[in-house]
């Protein structure tokens, strides 16, 4: 999978909806539950990080749910992308990029979203044939004013701001031209998942599933 086949790949998925959820996962036995509830309120699109033991089994369980484009984020290593691909992730997210990764995917066909934060890192990854990336750390890198600058000379470039992203600031992302989606985990609160509150989850999607762009 070429790069630029990776980009369109990417760019649908951003597509989907506004927000895609960062879900941290420790327990597997609840993925499908909490995928179906977001799925539900018109969030398809699920990142799940790679930063628990129970990750790559939500992964699996995640991806069984009708409607749900389930990926794997935290990618850091050739390892991580084709056990994710495994598991049945449809896409990676990565916090930053390295030749070898992003070779990693590309053999796995796996669409990326490679991480950048600065107008260097993000020319480094237009060079190489991505043109849709993930921009974070969002918030500490400058948030949405410093990705409007970098939207200036870099207008063909597109990205999902994640890192720091809210609901009392996601809609400042959104209205950028340069904003396919944003990431954010708070549509699914740890203590919701816990307590198996499905329909407190589905009511936060469907409010962020409703956010203009």
């Amino acid at each position: 999978m070429t790069p630029l086949e990776q980009s369109v790949a990417a760019a649908k998925i951003c597509e989907l909806a506004p927000v895609v959820p960062v879900l941290v996962i420790t327990d597997a036995s609840k993925a499908a539950s909490l995928a179906r509830a977001l799925v539900a309120g018109g969030l398809p699109a699920l990142e799940v990080t790679l930063r628990t033991p129970a990750a790559l089994d939500a992964i699996r369980a995640m991806a069984a749910v009708q409607g749900g484009v389930v990926g794997a984020g935290t990618l850091l290593t050739r390892d991580d992308v084709f056990a994710a691909k495994e598991a049945g992730a449809t896409f990676g997210v990565s916090p930053g990029a390295t030749d070898l990764l992003l070779a990693a995917c590309e053999e796995a066909r796996l669409p990326l979203l490679p991480g950048a934060a600065t107008a260097s890192e993000v020319m480094m990854l237009l060079e190489k044939g991505y043109s849709v990336q993930k921009f974070f750390p969002a918030e500490a890198a400058g948030g949405a004013s410093a990705l409007k600058s970098i939207g200036a000379p870099l207008p063909q470039v597109k990205f999902c701001p994640t890192g720091g992203v809210s609901p009392s600031n996601a809609s400042q992302y959104l209205a950028l031209s340069n904003t396919l989606c944003v990431g954010g985990s708070w549509v699914a609160p740890s203590d919701a998942v816990a307590a198996g509150d499905w329909s407190r989850i589905e009511a936060l999607a469907r409010t962020a599933a409703a956010l203009p762009r």
